[in-house]
């Protein structure tokens, strides 16, 4: 039986209605569409802009994803003849960033501070919820590169990891692979951290108050 997306048993709610959607370049990119199409499925009122990183096109098309997001399907690069910053458009629109998959190389260039594309440059400036979900090789979740950049990411407080879930490696033919968490799972982590950020903020002292409490304390 194919399997539709309003067929997920778990539909976690969730509360926004604008998603950027980065797509980074894992063989789990190919599946991508069927997320997508779950997503609209689950949540019509959601809006959804996909972004795909350079790689990412190896594995899964912007004609596959267009008629199944509802939205821009973007690259994620800046244009010769663009006037526009796309990276702030991308930062101020989007109420979570969520990369889907994320390559051990996106989790590396994000916990190390580097803007070297818009939607990378948009993920270092957000102040809303961003949740990677990686997809690794073999042996990828206990090398020393994952866990150090995993480490760097949890201390920020809008940023999330959904661990990965044992997969089927398309090199070895093993279940030694690791594929991305459920997006149901993904989305769940999202609704924390941006339940968790509204909380801080409410409890959070005016600016004046704080920057006269600092000047106190000095």
């Amino acid at each position: 039986m194919t399997v539709r997306p309003t067929d997920h048993a778990g539909v976690p709610e969730i509360g926004i209605t604008r998603l950027l959607l980065v797509v980074t370049g894992s063989t789990a990119a190919a599946d991508v569409p069927f997320w997508v199409e779950w997503l609209r499925g689950s949540y019509p009122k959601l809006e959804i802009r996909t972004v795909l990183t350079r790689n990412a096109r190896r594995f899964v098309t912007r004609a596959a994803l267009a008629g199944r997001s509802g939205g821009e399907v973007l690259l994620d690069e800046w244009p010769d003849e663009e006037v526009r910053a796309r990276h702030v458009e991308w930062e101020q629109w989007a109420q979570a960033i969520v990369v889907y998959p994320a390559t051990l190389n996106f989790m590396a260039r994000l916990a190390l501070g580097l803007a070297d594309t818009p939607a990378m440059l948009a993920a270092q400036c957000a102040t809303a919820p961003v949740v990677l979900a990686p997809a690794l090789p073999p042996n990828g979740l206990d090398s020393a590169a994952y866990q150090a950049h995993w480490t760097a990411l949890q201390r920020r407080r809008n940023v999330a990891v959904a661990p990965p879930r044992r997969g089927l490696s398309a090199t070895t033919g093993r279940e030694d692979a690791w594929v991305p968490a459920f997006m149901p799972d993904v989305l769940t982590l999202v609704e924390q951290r941006r339940a968790e950020l509204a909380a801080e903020s409410q409890t959070a002292p005016p600016p004046a108050v704080a920057s006269l409490a600092g000047r106190m304390r000095t």
